[in-house]
């Protein structure tokens, strides 16, 4: 025993993937170490680049609508105006509140469209999913045709339909067509395939359910999710339509919000001072579809959370 002290070994626990215990080699001269974690930059400013994008024209409606006549062309473009409550009178006051006529029948053919057109792809989603009968598959694969055509094929059509229903220039002529959406139908059976168990119907059958109390008390609560996101779908594709009511429509009493702003654009040529009513016009336009998805937002949450089932 000598005098000298023996120095502590400090303890470090043992590398990932070796035994504790064994003795460690000391590592190679050169070899690199863990790599640092490293910020996904790219995906990060690929988003941000694309909100950006999305976000930019908003952010114009937003400021331009705040200026007067003398300010939208003469002023930088986000600086924001003194011309709102001026605005928003002149538009309201305009041929004694047509614009606000026009946002009432977006509201009508946008809620009782998406409504209706919700309630169809339902029955027809669920059909298509829990039963089996012959020309199925023929059906649904017709009806996916029609997601692939663009609307312009189908406009002149529909027209001629309900020219010879006499219907044209009703508000029927623009509801009718948007009743059965073919995408809507695809979302319905893609969602009841897998959120309905073969098994529960099954068991309800079993229990003396008819179809029909199946469909209401079973599979509905469990599509919520599904009929939540069809009805947002075609709530803003009807509330942003625009080729069908415009061939519909020759009375401008019945012109959806869309419509309307065309033709005040179009009169925006001969009178410039239109066009601050057409850029509030518009940005009124966006609020209720902004109110819409957060409402809806919070049903997604709450659908979500009570539409699961334990296998």
């Amino acid at each position: 025993m000598t005098g000298h002290a023996t120095p502590a070994l400090r303890k470090t626990p043992p590398a990932a993937g070796t035994t504790p215990g064994t003795a460690q080699a000391p590592p190679a001269p050169g070899a690199a170490g863990p790599a640092p974690r490293r910020t996904a930059l790219l995906p990060t400013a690929a988003l941000i680049l694309g909100a950006l994008y999305c976000l930019l024209p908003v952010a114009w409606v937003v400021v331009a609508a705040t200026k007067a006549d003398d300010e939208l062309f003469s002023t930088f473009t986000f600086l924001p105006g003194t011309g709102l409550a001026d605005n928003l009178g002149e538009l309201t006051a305009y041929r004694d509140g047509i614009y606000w006529k026009w946002m009432g029948n977006s509201v009508l053919y946008a809620g009782l469209g998406a409504l209706l057109s919700t309630v169809v792809s339902a029955f027809a989603g669920y059909a298509l999913a829990v039963y089996r009968f012959r020309g199925r598959e023929l059906f649904f694969n017709v009806m996916l045709t029609g997601v692939l055509m663009p609307p312009v094929i189908l406009a002149i059509p529909q027209y001629l339909l309900m020219a010879e229903a006499d219907l044209t220039d009703s508000y029927l002529s623009v509801l009718l067509p948007l009743i059965l959406s073919p995408y809507g139908v695809y979302l319905g059976r893609i969602y009841a395939e897998a959120a309905i168990p073969a098994e529960l119907v099954e068991a309800g059958r079993v229990d003396g359910a008819g179809e029909w109390r199946i469909f209401t008390r079973i599979a509905v609560p469990m599509l919520g999710p599904g009929l939540v996101t069809i009805f947002l779908f075609q709530f803003v594709a009807i509330w942003n339509n625009f080729l069908l009511p415009f061939i519909m429509l020759g009375d401008d009493e019945k012109f959806p919000m869309t419509v309307g702003l065309f033709t005040l654009l179009k009169q925006g040529a001969s009178q410039p001072a239109l066009y601050t009513l057409v850029i509030t016009g518009a940005l009124l336009a966006v609020l209720p579809l902004i109110a819409l998805f957060l409402v809806i937002q919070r049903f997604w949450s709450l659908d979500l959370l009570s539409g699961a089932v334990k296998s």
